[in-house]
C-alpha cells in the first residue's frame, strides 16, 4: 500500500521566507480561489473572533494561541507551526507604526519582511540601508502590508522598488 499524498487546497499559498503575517494574509485574501475580502470575515469563518485584523496591524497582545493558529491553518491549508514563523518570537517587540520597508529587498522579492517591524531593527542588515517609513516622493506613510496589492504608494502610486535610490546608508 502506497502512502497517501496530501494535496494542498486550491487556495493554498506558500509563505515566503521571513514574510510578515500581514503581507501573507493580504496575498491570501487576493488569491483567485479565495472569496474572502476582509480579515474579519476570515476570522469569523474560522471561529476565532476578530484577531486576524489585529495581527495584520502587528498587534499581538494577547499573543496568538496555538488553538487560533491551528484553526486558521486548517482553513487555509497551512501548518500552525508555519504560521507561527510569520509571527515575532514572544520576546520581540513590534513597531506598530509606521510600517517600514527596505525598497532594495522589495525590488529583489516583492513582499514585506516581519523583521522590518521589530523595534530592535534599525535598518536593513543585508543592504546596510535605513528602512523607509514613508514614500520619499509624497511623504505618505505606508499602508499595512496586507493592503500592498500593487507594491506602490497609495497616494502617488510610486512603486516601492523605485524608492531604493532614496534610501540612506546607516
Amino acid at each position: 500500500m502506497e502512502p497517501e499524498v496530501l494535496q494542498n487546497p486550491p487556495w493554498y499559498i506558500e509563505p515566503k521566507e521571513g514574510e510578515s503575517i500581514s503581507h501573507y494574509f493580504g496575498r491570501f485574501r487576493r488569491h483567485e480561489a479565495v472569496c474572502v475580502s476582509s480579515p474579519g470575515t476570515l476570522s469569523k469563518a474560522v471561529g476565532i473572533g476578530p484577531v486576524l485584523a489585529r495581527w495584520e496591524k502587528f498587534r499581538f497582545n494577547p499573543f496568538p494561541s496555538q488553538k487560533e493558529l491551528e484553526a486558521i491553518g486548517k482553513l487555509i491549508g497551512l501548518d500552525a507551526d508555519r504560521i507561527a514563523q510569520m509571527l515575532p518570537s514572544k520576546g520581540e517587540k513590534m513597531k506598530l507604526e509606521p510600517i517600514r520597508l527596505c525598497a532594495v529587498c522589495y525590488a529583489e522579492q516583492a513582499y514585506h519582511r516581519l523583521e522590518w517591524q521589530f523595534q530592535s531593527t534599525v535598518g536593513c542588515d543585508r543592504h546596510k540601508l535605513r528602512l523607509l517609513s514613508e514614500c520619499p516622493f509624497c511623504k505618505e506613510r505606508f499602508a499595512i502590508p496586507a493592503l500592498w496589492e500593487q507594491g506602490e504608494c497609495n497616494k502617488c502610486h510610486t512603486p516601492f522598488r523605485s524608492m531604493k535610490k532614496r534610501q540612506k546608508a546607516y
